[in-house]
Formats: structure tokens, C-alpha cells, sequence
């Protein structure tokens, strides 16, 4: 397993981390057992993963890392969760019920201090009231002991520019130790700007849904590149109608899952790609994808030039 810095926290974090959350949610929605559910997380740590991001917003997931990892020493993992900064209704919460989120969250996952605590879907319109009203928040838990950073997962499904992450980095880069946000071979607008000033602050950046929904499945993959063709978006010829991306097959790349994996990890400004199967062959698969997280030169430079500037949820 290759390690990487999570930016200015000096933590190591494994380049694959893993999620619960997505479609899968540790198998909550797949079916899987409690057995099964630490046995995957335990096949996680012995592959040498040891990040686990998680959210009060993904069902009992905290409750069954807590499960899966009660044997492994603290120590040993990074636990990254996350709340909403905003109630059912669309209102900002008080600071005393973020609060009370936290300290359930700790509950939930049995320790008494979480490494990476994060508002979650974080939206630029709400930036100043969450930074004013809820970020003291997190700040007297830190001070506290019982988060060690703090950060925020983006909202990208909105915000396609990543105006949020922006709007942070550059208002505020002193408040944000972690960021989660969206960077892949089909979503690549990051780079732009938000990955840029990640790097400039040094900020830890965790690449969530990078190679989910359309990549992995052919049929949506040929839809949605027959929809940016009839949009102009790409040329007609640019890649073939029926398996668009399988020129990336080749020389070590395996699958158009494994080099959007590979791409994924390759800017620098990423210090980890999260993964969220409930599938043990293919969580190896994805590790297999991520011991060489490159591809070559060439079929960086086309896949930049093909989609490097469509800003569409994917």
C-alpha cells in the first residue's frame, strides 16, 4: 500500500481509503451480514488501508466501523466523520444541536477522539453563517481533544465548479485542515482551481466518488458520451460510440474501473481516493488498480483534453 500526507495534518493515510457511504453504505444496503461487514472492514486493514471516512447521515455505519474495528488498536486508524450542518427543513442547525451531533458521533464510534470531523454537502451559500455560527462549534471540541481537524465535504452534485471549496481556500484557508470534493476521469474541473489551491495551502484532500455511477457501468458510460457528443461537448470521432474509454486498456491497466482509479490518485494534490464497495474481490481489485496510480503520459494529456473542462455531475 502506498501512504500519502493528509496535508498540513501530518497524518498518514492510505492512498485507497474507505467509505461507507455511496450506494453500498458497508453493505447496509447490499445485504451484507454483520460477519460479512467485519470481515470486510478487517480485509481493509489487512490490505493496509487504514482511513475509514464515515457520517451520522450513512445509516448504522458508524456503529459498524466501531464494531469492525474494536480489536484494532486506536492507533493503527485515521476515522474521518461527518454532520449536517443544515436540519430537515433547510435551516442551519443551533450550535447546540451540532454539538449534540458530535458527541453522538463519538458515541456511535466508540472512541473519544475523531481524527477528521467535517460538515457534510457543504454549499457556498451557507458558507459565512456555518463558518460563524457552527465552525466555534468544532473549534471548542478540538480544543477539547475530541476532534484533532476539521473540514468539509463538498457539495459538488450543486456545485459543479467546486465553488465551495473555492470559496474556502481562498476566504478562509487557515479554518480547513481536510477537504473532501469530487476529481475523476469524467469530473475533472478540480484541477482548475480548487485542486491548485489545496496544494498552495496545504490542505488534505480526500477524492470521494471518483470512480462511481457511470465509469463503472458500460451502458451509462455510451450514453453519456453519445449525450456530449450531441451536445458539442466532445467531437463526434473524438472516441469510439460503443466502449469509449477502452483505449485506456493497456499496459498494466487492466479495466476502465482500474485506470479511473489510477487517474483519480494522480494529481498531487490528492492525498487519498476513496473506495466503497461492499465487495471484497472488488475492494482487491481496486487496490490491484492503485500499486502503480498512474497512467501514462499520453492518455493523461487525451482524457484532459476530452473532458478536462465539463463541469457536469457525473
Amino acid at each position: 500500500m502506498i501512504y500519502r500526507t493528509l496535508g498540513r495534518t501530518g497524518l498518514k493515510v492510505s492512498l485507497v481509503s474507505y467509505g461507507s457511504g455511496g450506494p453500498s453504505k458497508l453493505g447496509q444496503n447490499t445485504g451484507l451480514s454483520s460477519n460479512d461487514q467485519d470481515t470486510l472492514i478487517h480485509r481493509c486493514i489487512n490490505e493496509g488501508i487504514n482511513m475509514f471516512d464515515t457520517s451520522e447521515a450513512y445509516g448504522d455505519s458508524e456503529s459498524i466501523l466501531a464494531h469492525g474495528l474494536k480489536d484494532v488498536p486506536r492507533d493503527d486508524y485515521v476515522i474521518a466523520t461527518k454532520c449536517r450542518y443544515l436540519d430537515p427543513s433547510g435551516a442551519m442547525r443551533s450550535a447546540e444541536d451540532i454539538a449534540k451531533s458530535i458527541e453522538n458521533s463519538l458515541v456511535r464510534l466508540n472512541v473519544y477522539c475523531v481524527d477528521v470531523f467535517q460538515f457534510h454537502v457543504f454549499n457556498s451559500r451557507h458558507y459565512f453563517d456555518v463558518v460563524d455560527q457552527q465552525y466555534p462549534v468544532l473549534k471548542r471540541f478540538q480544543e477539547q481533544g475530541k476532534i484533532r481537524f476539521i473540514g468539509f465535504s463538498e457539495q459538488f452534485k450543486v456545485e459543479h465548479d467546486h465553488k465551495g471549496v473555492v470559496l474556502a481556500l481562498e476566504t478562509h484557508p487557515e479554518l480547513w485542515d481536510v477537504i473532501q470534493l469530487k476529481y475523476g476521469i469524467l469530473n475533472q474541473t478540480a484541477a482548475d482551481k480548487a485542486l491548485r489551491l489545496a496544494v498552495e495551502h496545504n490542505v488534505g484532500i480526500v477524492n470521494m466518488a471518483a470512480v462511481r455511477i457511470k465509469l463503472v457501468s458500460p451502458k451509462l458510460l455510451r450514453e453519456q458520451v453519445a449525450e456530449w457528443k450531441q451536445q458539442g461537448l466532445i467531437s463526434q470521432d473524438a472516441v469510439p460510440d460503443d466502449a469509449p474509454l477502452d483505449w485506456l486498456i493497456h499496459d498494466g491497466v487492466d479495466s476502465v474501473i482500474s485506470a479511473g482509479y489510477k487517474f483519480a490518485a494522480d494529481h498531487p494534490g490528492i492525498s487519498t481516493v476513496l473506495t466503497g464497495t461492499s465487495s471484497v474481490h472488488h475492494l482487491e481489485d481496486n487496490l490491484k488498480a492503485m500499486e502503480e496510480p498512474t497512467l501514462s503520459e499520453d492518455d493523461k494529456r487525451r482524457l484532459q483534453e476530452l473532458f478536462g473542462k465539463i463541469a457536469i455531475y457525473i
